[in-house]
Protein backbone atom coordinates (compact mmCIF):
# COMPACT_ATOMS: atom_id res chain seq x y z
CA UNK A 1 0.00 0.00 0.00
CA UNK A 2 2.67 2.67 0.91
CA UNK A 3 5.08 1.76 -2.33
CA UNK A 4 2.31 2.22 -4.70
CA UNK A 5 1.14 5.35 -2.48
CA UNK A 6 4.97 6.50 -3.56
CA UNK A 7 5.30 5.53 -6.89
CA UNK A 8 1.78 7.36 -7.63
CA UNK A 9 3.01 10.31 -5.80
CA UNK A 10 6.97 10.09 -7.07
CA UNK A 11 4.98 9.81 -11.10
CA UNK A 12 2.95 12.67 -10.31
CA UNK A 13 6.23 14.45 -10.62
CA UNK A 14 7.91 12.70 -13.18
CA UNK A 15 5.84 10.46 -15.48
CA UNK A 16 9.16 9.11 -17.31
CA UNK A 17 10.59 7.49 -13.47
CA UNK A 18 10.84 3.52 -13.80
CA UNK A 19 10.37 1.23 -10.80
CA UNK A 20 11.42 -2.12 -10.21
CA UNK A 21 11.79 -4.57 -6.96
CA UNK A 22 9.40 -5.86 -4.43
CA UNK A 23 6.44 -5.50 -4.27
CA UNK A 24 2.49 -6.82 -4.32
CA UNK A 25 -0.82 -6.13 -6.43
CA UNK A 26 -1.10 -2.65 -5.46
CA UNK A 27 2.61 -1.71 -6.41
CA UNK A 28 2.10 -3.97 -9.75
CA UNK A 29 -1.12 -1.72 -10.37
CA UNK A 30 0.49 1.21 -9.49
CA UNK A 31 3.46 0.32 -12.36
CA UNK A 32 6.44 -0.87 -10.63
CA UNK A 33 8.20 -4.48 -12.11
CA UNK A 34 7.48 -6.67 -9.03
CA UNK A 35 10.53 -8.93 -9.74
CA UNK A 36 10.03 -10.30 -6.36
CA UNK A 37 6.75 -10.62 -5.26
CA UNK A 38 6.02 -9.38 -1.17
CA UNK A 39 4.20 -12.57 -0.64
CA UNK A 40 7.34 -14.64 -0.59
CA UNK A 41 8.96 -12.92 2.03
CA UNK A 42 5.75 -12.53 4.34
CA UNK A 43 6.83 -14.51 7.72
CA UNK A 44 6.60 -13.25 11.27
CA UNK A 45 8.52 -14.72 14.32
CA UNK A 46 11.76 -15.43 15.47
CA UNK A 47 11.86 -19.25 14.93
CA UNK A 48 8.87 -18.87 12.37
CA UNK A 49 11.54 -17.81 9.48
CA UNK A 50 14.19 -20.78 9.92
CA UNK A 51 12.48 -22.56 7.53
CA UNK A 52 12.48 -20.29 4.98
CA UNK A 53 15.76 -18.56 4.79
CA UNK A 54 16.39 -20.31 1.97
CA UNK A 55 13.94 -19.50 -0.24
CA UNK A 56 14.55 -15.74 1.24
CA UNK A 57 17.85 -15.38 0.19
CA UNK A 58 17.46 -17.10 -3.09
CA UNK A 59 14.97 -14.21 -3.83
CA UNK A 60 17.63 -11.53 -1.85
CA UNK A 61 20.34 -12.54 -4.69
CA UNK A 62 17.48 -12.49 -7.44
CA UNK A 63 17.00 -8.83 -6.77
CA UNK A 64 20.33 -7.78 -5.99
CA UNK A 65 21.20 -9.32 -9.65
CA UNK A 66 18.18 -7.24 -11.13
CA UNK A 67 19.90 -4.23 -10.01
CA UNK A 68 23.03 -4.97 -11.01
CA UNK A 69 21.66 -5.46 -14.58
CA UNK A 70 19.34 -2.36 -14.60
CA UNK A 71 21.40 0.32 -12.32
CA UNK A 72 19.34 2.26 -10.64
CA UNK A 73 20.25 5.84 -9.85
CA UNK A 74 18.10 5.64 -5.94
CA UNK A 75 17.09 2.78 -3.38
CA UNK A 76 13.95 2.74 -1.97
CA UNK A 77 13.57 0.68 0.77
CA UNK A 78 10.19 0.30 2.41
CA UNK A 79 9.95 -1.23 6.23
CA UNK A 80 10.94 -5.20 6.71
CA UNK A 81 14.31 -4.60 7.96
CA UNK A 82 15.65 -7.94 8.37
CA UNK A 83 15.26 -7.97 4.90
CA UNK A 84 15.83 -4.21 3.78
CA UNK A 85 19.17 -3.41 5.17
CA UNK A 86 20.94 -5.58 3.43
CA UNK A 87 19.56 -4.24 0.32
CA UNK A 88 20.58 -1.07 1.36
CA UNK A 89 24.26 -2.22 2.43
CA UNK A 90 23.80 -4.08 -1.32
CA UNK A 91 23.39 -0.86 -2.98
CA UNK A 92 25.82 1.35 -0.83
CA UNK A 93 28.54 -0.62 -2.14
CA UNK A 94 27.57 -0.15 -5.93
CA UNK A 95 27.27 4.32 -4.58
CA UNK A 96 23.51 4.19 -5.28
CA UNK A 97 21.81 6.43 -2.93
CA UNK A 98 19.32 4.80 0.11
CA UNK A 99 15.98 5.92 1.20
CA UNK A 100 14.27 4.29 3.57
CA UNK A 101 10.64 5.33 3.98
CA UNK A 102 8.44 3.49 6.67
CA UNK A 103 11.67 3.09 9.17
CA UNK A 104 12.66 -0.24 10.93
CA UNK A 105 10.90 0.08 14.82
CA UNK A 106 14.38 -0.48 16.34
CA UNK A 107 13.06 1.20 18.92
CA UNK A 108 10.79 -0.90 20.30
CA UNK A 109 13.99 -3.65 20.27
CA UNK A 110 17.11 -4.46 19.33
CA UNK A 111 18.62 -0.73 19.23
CA UNK A 112 22.01 -1.32 18.63
CA UNK A 113 20.48 -2.00 14.81
CA UNK A 114 20.71 1.55 14.48
CA UNK A 115 24.11 1.54 13.14
CA UNK A 116 23.40 -0.28 10.16
CA UNK A 117 20.49 3.09 9.19
CA UNK A 118 23.64 5.21 9.64
CA UNK A 119 26.41 3.48 7.40
CA UNK A 120 23.98 2.55 4.45
CA UNK A 121 21.28 4.61 4.56
CA UNK A 122 20.86 8.37 3.21
CA UNK A 123 17.42 9.58 4.43
CA UNK A 124 15.39 8.40 6.79
CA UNK A 125 11.38 8.85 6.27
CA UNK A 126 9.75 8.14 9.39
CA UNK A 127 5.70 7.92 9.86
CA UNK A 128 5.32 8.18 13.63
CA UNK A 129 5.96 11.16 15.06
CA UNK A 130 8.33 10.01 18.26
CA UNK A 131 10.19 8.25 15.84
CA UNK A 132 12.34 11.72 14.21
CA UNK A 133 13.94 12.34 17.57
CA UNK A 134 14.46 8.79 18.76
CA UNK A 135 16.35 8.49 15.40
CA UNK A 136 18.25 11.62 14.96
CA UNK A 137 19.36 11.30 18.82
CA UNK A 138 21.26 7.89 17.79
CA UNK A 139 22.62 9.89 14.61
CA UNK A 140 20.30 9.09 11.63
CA UNK A 141 19.13 11.90 9.06
CA UNK A 142 15.39 11.47 10.10
CA UNK A 143 12.38 13.43 8.72
CA UNK A 144 8.99 12.51 10.40
CA UNK A 145 6.57 13.11 7.43
CA UNK A 146 3.24 11.67 8.76
CA UNK A 147 1.87 8.28 8.52
CA UNK A 148 0.59 7.44 4.88
CA UNK A 149 -2.44 6.11 6.84
CA UNK A 150 -3.38 9.59 8.17
CA UNK A 151 -5.93 11.44 5.47
CA UNK A 152 -7.19 8.19 4.53
CA UNK A 153 -11.05 9.18 3.90
CA UNK A 154 -13.96 7.95 5.27
CA UNK A 155 -15.67 5.30 2.75
CA UNK A 156 -18.42 6.52 0.59
CA UNK A 157 -20.55 3.45 0.43
CA UNK A 158 -23.22 3.90 2.86
CA UNK A 159 -24.21 1.81 5.71
CA UNK A 160 -27.32 0.71 3.96
CA UNK A 161 -25.60 0.17 0.49
CA UNK A 162 -23.16 -2.15 1.80
CA UNK A 163 -25.04 -4.27 3.98
CA UNK A 164 -27.12 -4.75 0.86
CA UNK A 165 -23.82 -6.00 -1.09
CA UNK A 166 -22.86 -8.28 1.55
CA UNK A 167 -26.02 -9.49 2.62
CA UNK A 168 -25.74 -7.99 6.43
CA UNK A 169 -28.32 -6.99 8.92
CA UNK A 170 -28.07 -3.02 9.10
CA UNK A 171 -30.12 -3.29 12.57
CA UNK A 172 -27.46 -5.63 14.43
CA UNK A 173 -23.75 -3.97 15.36
CA UNK A 174 -21.27 -5.07 13.06
CA UNK A 175 -17.83 -6.63 14.34
CA UNK A 176 -15.01 -6.61 12.71
CA UNK A 177 -12.09 -9.56 12.60
CA UNK A 178 -8.81 -8.76 11.38
CA UNK A 179 -6.25 -11.41 12.37
CA UNK A 180 -3.10 -10.39 10.91
CA UNK A 181 -2.01 -10.43 6.85
CA UNK A 182 0.26 -13.58 7.67
CA UNK A 183 -0.78 -17.25 6.95
CA UNK A 184 1.25 -17.94 9.91
CA UNK A 185 -0.02 -15.17 12.07
CA UNK A 186 -3.82 -16.20 10.80
CA UNK A 187 -3.12 -19.68 11.76
CA UNK A 188 -2.37 -18.41 15.32
CA UNK A 189 -4.93 -15.50 16.20
CA UNK A 190 -7.81 -16.48 14.17
CA UNK A 191 -9.35 -19.68 15.99
CA UNK A 192 -9.31 -18.06 19.15
CA UNK A 193 -11.27 -15.01 18.07
CA UNK A 194 -13.52 -17.40 16.33
CA UNK A 195 -14.09 -18.78 19.81
CA UNK A 196 -14.37 -15.32 20.71
CA UNK A 197 -17.32 -14.99 17.99
CA UNK A 198 -18.96 -18.24 19.34
CA UNK A 199 -19.43 -16.56 23.07
CA UNK A 200 -20.42 -13.69 21.39
CA UNK A 201 -23.12 -15.27 20.10
CA UNK A 202 -25.49 -14.73 16.50
CA UNK A 203 -26.81 -11.32 17.56
CA UNK A 204 -24.41 -9.68 15.95
CA UNK A 205 -22.53 -9.37 12.14
CA UNK A 206 -19.04 -10.54 11.63
CA UNK A 207 -16.96 -9.23 9.10
CA UNK A 208 -13.58 -10.63 8.18
CA UNK A 209 -11.60 -8.57 5.10
CA UNK A 210 -8.80 -10.43 3.11
CA UNK A 211 -5.67 -9.15 3.28
CA UNK A 212 -4.03 -8.93 -0.12
CA UNK A 213 -1.30 -11.38 1.47
CA UNK A 214 -3.71 -14.57 1.66
CA UNK A 215 -6.16 -16.38 -0.30
CA UNK A 216 -9.40 -16.20 0.04
CA UNK A 217 -10.43 -19.91 -0.25
CA UNK A 218 -7.41 -21.01 2.41
CA UNK A 219 -9.04 -18.81 4.86
CA UNK A 220 -12.77 -20.04 4.28
CA UNK A 221 -10.88 -23.38 4.79
CA UNK A 222 -9.60 -21.95 7.93
CA UNK A 223 -12.68 -20.80 9.34
CA UNK A 224 -14.57 -23.91 8.39
CA UNK A 225 -11.99 -26.51 10.22
CA UNK A 226 -12.38 -24.33 13.39
CA UNK A 227 -15.70 -22.57 13.48
CA UNK A 228 -18.42 -25.75 12.21
CA UNK A 229 -21.46 -24.37 13.56
CA UNK A 230 -20.79 -21.08 14.75
CA UNK A 231 -22.25 -17.15 13.63
CA UNK A 232 -21.41 -16.59 10.24
CA UNK A 233 -18.18 -15.00 9.03
CA UNK A 234 -19.12 -12.64 6.12
CA UNK A 235 -15.50 -12.34 3.77
CA UNK A 236 -15.15 -9.03 2.44
CA UNK A 237 -12.30 -7.42 0.26
CA UNK A 238 -11.76 -4.37 1.86
CA UNK A 239 -10.60 -3.74 5.31
CA UNK A 240 -11.76 0.23 5.51
CA UNK A 241 -15.51 0.05 4.70
CA UNK A 242 -16.11 -2.72 7.41
CA UNK A 243 -14.14 -1.03 10.17
CA UNK A 244 -15.81 2.52 9.30
CA UNK A 245 -19.73 0.33 9.07
CA UNK A 246 -18.33 -1.59 12.42
CA UNK A 247 -19.27 -1.25 15.97
CA UNK A 248 -16.12 -2.74 17.16
CA UNK A 249 -13.42 -5.01 16.01
CA UNK A 250 -11.22 -7.76 17.01
CA UNK A 251 -7.55 -6.76 15.50
CA UNK A 252 -4.71 -8.00 15.31
CA UNK A 253 -1.11 -6.11 16.01
CA UNK A 254 -0.25 -4.45 13.11
CA UNK A 255 -0.96 -1.64 10.86
CA UNK A 256 -4.69 -2.46 10.72
CA UNK A 257 -4.87 -1.41 14.67
CA UNK A 258 -3.81 2.38 12.95
CA UNK A 259 -6.80 1.55 9.79
CA UNK A 260 -9.05 1.16 12.79
CA UNK A 261 -8.06 4.15 14.28
CA UNK A 262 -8.40 6.07 11.26
CA UNK A 263 -11.84 4.92 10.62
CA UNK A 264 -12.65 5.93 14.51
CA UNK A 265 -13.91 2.38 15.34
CA UNK A 266 -13.20 1.16 18.64
CA UNK A 267 -11.09 -2.38 19.06
CA UNK A 268 -9.54 -4.48 21.20
CA UNK A 269 -5.99 -5.66 19.56
CA UNK A 270 -4.94 -9.03 20.02
CA UNK A 271 -1.80 -11.48 19.34
CA UNK A 272 0.09 -14.72 19.30
CA UNK A 273 3.23 -15.61 18.31
CA UNK A 274 4.51 -19.20 19.31
CA UNK A 275 6.05 -19.80 23.16
CA UNK A 276 9.38 -19.75 21.67
CA UNK A 277 9.30 -16.66 20.00
CA UNK A 278 7.63 -14.79 22.36
CA UNK A 279 9.95 -16.41 25.12
CA UNK A 280 13.13 -15.01 23.14
CA UNK A 281 11.44 -11.77 22.06
CA UNK A 282 9.48 -10.99 25.21
CA UNK A 283 13.09 -9.75 27.31
CA UNK A 284 14.28 -7.75 23.92
CA UNK A 285 11.10 -5.20 23.93
CA UNK A 286 12.15 -1.76 25.10
CA UNK A 287 8.51 -0.19 24.64
CA UNK A 288 5.68 0.28 27.30
CA UNK A 289 2.93 -1.14 25.00
CA UNK A 290 2.81 -3.48 22.14
CA UNK A 291 -0.06 -1.87 20.30
CA UNK A 292 0.62 0.99 18.12
CA UNK A 293 -1.95 3.39 18.52
CA UNK A 294 -1.20 2.90 22.36
CA UNK A 295 2.59 3.58 21.57
CA UNK A 296 1.66 6.82 19.32
CA UNK A 297 -0.28 8.35 22.63
CA UNK A 298 1.75 6.88 24.94
CA UNK A 299 -1.07 5.54 27.19
CA UNK A 300 -3.59 2.68 27.17
CA UNK A 301 -6.20 3.92 25.01
CA UNK A 302 -7.18 0.01 23.67
CA UNK A 303 -6.63 -3.21 25.35
CA UNK A 304 -3.94 -5.65 24.48
CA UNK A 305 -4.36 -9.15 24.40
CA UNK A 306 -1.08 -10.08 23.88
CA UNK A 307 -0.07 -14.24 24.44
CA UNK A 308 -1.57 -16.10 27.26
CA UNK A 309 -4.13 -12.94 28.24
CA UNK A 310 -5.50 -13.52 24.64
CA UNK A 311 -8.09 -15.43 25.47
CA UNK A 312 -12.26 -15.99 24.20
CA UNK A 313 -13.50 -14.82 27.57
CA UNK A 314 -10.95 -11.81 28.00
CA UNK A 315 -12.12 -10.80 24.31
CA UNK A 316 -15.50 -10.36 24.63
CA UNK A 317 -15.32 -8.96 28.45
CA UNK A 318 -13.43 -5.95 26.79
CA UNK A 319 -15.78 -6.12 24.04
CA UNK A 320 -18.87 -5.64 25.90
CA UNK A 321 -17.62 -2.48 27.59
CA UNK A 322 -17.26 -1.17 24.28
CA UNK A 323 -20.55 -1.90 22.33
CA UNK A 324 -22.52 -0.40 23.90
CA UNK A 325 -23.41 3.41 24.52
CA UNK A 326 -20.93 4.89 27.77
CA UNK A 327 -18.03 5.83 29.17
CA UNK A 328 -15.40 3.51 28.07
CA UNK A 329 -16.13 3.61 24.72
CA UNK A 330 -16.03 7.03 24.54
CA UNK A 331 -12.81 7.28 26.31
CA UNK A 332 -11.67 4.75 23.69
CA UNK A 333 -13.10 7.03 20.97
CA UNK A 334 -11.62 9.92 22.23
CA UNK A 335 -8.34 8.17 22.35
CA UNK A 336 -8.75 6.92 18.72
CA UNK A 337 -9.10 10.78 17.63
CA UNK A 338 -6.14 11.66 19.58
CA UNK A 339 -3.88 8.79 17.96
CA UNK A 340 -5.22 10.31 14.19
CA UNK A 341 -4.41 14.17 14.90
CA UNK A 342 -0.73 12.60 16.50
CA UNK A 343 -0.51 11.29 12.92
CA UNK A 344 -0.54 14.07 10.82
CA UNK A 345 2.43 15.57 9.47
CA UNK A 346 3.68 18.84 10.87
CA UNK A 347 1.96 22.05 10.25
CA UNK A 348 3.27 24.60 8.16
CA UNK A 349 4.59 25.26 4.74
CA UNK A 350 5.40 22.10 3.88
CA UNK A 351 2.28 20.35 4.45
CA UNK A 352 0.37 23.01 2.37
CA UNK A 353 2.17 21.72 -0.37
CA UNK A 354 2.20 18.26 0.10
CA UNK A 355 -0.65 16.98 2.07
CA UNK A 356 -0.45 13.73 1.71
CA UNK A 357 2.48 11.58 3.56
CA UNK A 358 3.67 9.62 0.12
CA UNK A 359 3.44 13.34 -1.26
CA UNK A 360 6.13 14.42 1.25
CA UNK A 361 8.21 11.40 1.00
CA UNK A 362 8.19 11.85 -2.66
CA UNK A 363 9.56 15.38 -2.32
CA UNK A 364 12.28 14.17 -0.47
CA UNK A 365 13.26 11.28 -2.52
CA UNK A 366 13.20 13.66 -5.38
CA UNK A 367 15.90 16.12 -3.73
CA UNK A 368 18.33 13.05 -4.18
CA UNK A 369 16.81 12.22 -7.51
CA UNK A 370 17.67 16.22 -8.81
CA UNK A 371 21.33 15.47 -7.43
CA UNK A 372 22.01 14.12 -10.70
CA UNK A 373 20.66 10.60 -9.59
CA UNK A 374 18.75 9.89 -13.13
CA UNK A 375 15.33 8.15 -13.81
CA UNK A 376 14.61 4.89 -12.40
CA UNK A 377 13.87 4.09 -8.58
CA UNK A 378 14.18 0.49 -7.03
CA UNK A 379 11.93 -0.05 -4.29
Amino acid sequence: MYGAQLIEALRRREPSLEFFGVGGERMRAAGCDTVVDARDLSVVGITEILSHLPKIYSLFHKLIAEADQRKPDLAVVIDSPAFNWRVAREMKKRGIPVVYYVAPQFWAWRQGRVRLLRKYVDQELVIFPFEEKFYRDHGVDATFVGHPLADLPQPTISRSDYARQFDLDATRYWITLMPGSRLKEVRMNLPTILESVCQLGSGHEYLLPVAPTLDRETLRNLIEQTHAGGPPITLVPESLPALAHSRAGIIASGTATVEAAMMGTPFVMVYRVSSLTYFLGKPRIKVPYFAMVNLIVGEQVVPELVQRDFTAVNVVAHLQQILPEGSARTRMVEGLTSVRNKLNAPDGKDRALAPHAADRAAEIIFFFLRDGHGEKALN
